[in-house]
């Protein structure tokens, strides 16, 4: 279980820096906008991980609030970006 949780930290720190990047990066809005929802899903996986390597179900109640504030965000920042496109 340990090397399982070892290289899905990896893969989520690898995919971290490279969605910080396109946030920093990212020539519009909606690509930051995007980029940092990808960064709340990675979040929330990386929760998911610590929750099944130590046994701890404490963070789950965080993990489904970090992906409704997640979703909140992207359709608020979608249905504003739709009523400025007119």
């Amino acid at each position: 279980m340990t090397i399982v949780a070892i290289v899905a930290a990896v893969l989520l720190a690898s995919a971290a820096v490279l969605t910080g990047y396109r946030v920093l990066a990212g020539p519009s809005t909606l690509d930051r906008v995007v980029g940092v929802d990808s960064l709340v899903g990675i979040t929330a996986s990386g929760l998911a991980v610590w929750a099944a390597y130590s046994n701890d179900a404490t963070v789950l109640p965080g993990i489904v609030a970090l992906a409704l504030v997640g979703f909140l965000g992207s359709a608020a920042v979608s249905r504003f970006r739709v009523r400025d496109d007119r």
